[in-house]
């Protein structure tokens, strides 16, 4: 056991070889050589039907935001697809809001089959950020994944993978960052 804080990794696929699984195991590993302990929240676990906002504690839900709220520091990892973020994640951030993610430290990593996915890093940097997230400053994107990253989880490029574990490095270093003054977006996206 550690004394140091909580990641949570969010893997946004459902692909069973998953890359972005891959890397995520690798940004962990950064997450504990820095005295940190971490998990992996594989969403393939979890059972999200698409959210519905007229229903209470949907299908595994409650569970969902129930880890992210345990968590001192979140890591969201996605593969890119048509430029921006799976529709995975999306669905997974619907259920959550600023009782998950206020004030908290989250990391981001993105995967491409193709060139840099930096667009779904923009997507989900705006998103956080809309949640009141403090999103580090250090952000992985992997291109052309499917050579980048071996079945057994090593990286062809040992400069990508340091990038990697320095992600989960970087959230450790600032998981217990002050809180911000309230933004306009917390005083007028109330419930969003």
């Amino acid at each position: 056991m550690t004394d140091g804080p909580h990641v949570v990794a969010v893997c946004g696929s459902l692909r069973e070889a998953s890359r972005t699984r891959r890397a995520l195991s690798h940004a962990l590993d950064g997450v504990r050589e820095s005295g940190g302990s971490g998990e992996l929240v594989d969403l393939r676990q979890f059972d999200l039907p698409m959210y519905d906002p007229d229903v209470d504690d949907q299908a595994d839900g409650h569970e969902l935001r129930v880890r992210l709220r345990a968590a001192d520091a979140v890591i969201l990892g996605t593969p890119m697809y048509h430029g921006s973020y799976s529709n995975v994640v999306k669905n997974a951030l619907d259920y959550c809001g600023f009782d998950e993610f206020e004030g908290k430290t989250v990391g981001l990593l993105a995967v491409a089959g193709g060139s840099f996915p930096v667009t779904a890093l923009e997507h989900l940097r705006s998103v956080c950020r809309a949640l009141d997230a403090w999103v580090v400053p250090h952000q992985v994107a992997v291109p052309r994944a499917s050579g980048a990253i071996d079945e057994d989880g090593t990286f062809d490029d040992e400069g990508l993978a340091e990038r990697v574990r320095v992600l989960g490095r970087r959230v450790v270093q600032y998981a217990d960052i002050g809180p911000d003054p309230a933004s306009f977006e917390s005083e007028h996206n109330a419930g969003a």
